[in-house]
């Protein structure tokens, strides 16, 4: 596909998980707000827009790579819109006490988290692929959130809605696509069995 298409479809997916995030942060319940954030990775899935955890999993070769650099630029941009306009239209939602206890974590924390994450968000896609049913969705989004799982797009939005950009924030964010990349592939080569 050609890399504006990927971009564009990345930057809707990265909107979508900000819609996921606003949810989740304008909610007091935690489980309704896990529930609700499926919202945006249901979307994802049935509109067929690009997702850098819903993608990676499923990258067979090296020549894949730089159509998942363009879907992270694409979320990227995506995550910011959507804090962007959270901000404008002054929501009454905080994601800084969240994003500090990210940035506290060590760097092998957020690793085997971001794995966690990695593998659920293989299992959604492919499970969902496979049988059309939405609760394949809805059960990994809610377990990675209520466990803590670390899911780099996801980071994007609420370190952008923090406002918080720095060198810290971004080895993070690394860590986290490397995770999340590494879980899922790890699920992927089941396939390949």
């Amino acid at each position: 596909m050609d890399k504006a298409k990927i971009f564009i479809k990345a930057v809707y997916a990265g909107f979508m998980i900000g819609v996921g995030g606003i949810v989740y942060l304008s909610v007091e319940h935690k489980i309704a707000g896990s529930f609700l954030f499926s919202f945006g990775l249901l979307t994802i899935v049935t509109q067929g827009f690009y997702l850098y955890t819903g993608k990676i999993g499923f990258v067979k070769s090296v020549q894949e790579i730089p159509e998942m650099l363009v879907t992270i630029a694409g979320n990227y941009a995506g995550t910011m819109l959507a804090a962007m306009l959270a901000a404008g239209a002054h929501l009454e939602i905080d994601s800084a006490p969240l994003v500090m206890g990210k940035l506290e974590k060590s760097m092998p924390h957020i690793f085997f988290l971001s794995v966690f994450c990695g593998i659920l968000m293989y299992l959604a896609i492919d499970n969902y692929n496979r049988s059309k049913q939405i609760i394949f969705v809805i059960l990994p989004v809610m377990i990675f959130i209520l466990s803590g799982f670390e899911h780099s797009v996801a980071n994007m939005f609420y370190f952008h809605l923090a406002g918080v950009y720095s060198g810290k924030s971004f080895l993070r964010l690394v860590v986290m696509l490397a995770g999340n990349g590494i879980g899922a592939q790890l699920y992927g080569l089941k396939s390949k069995l």
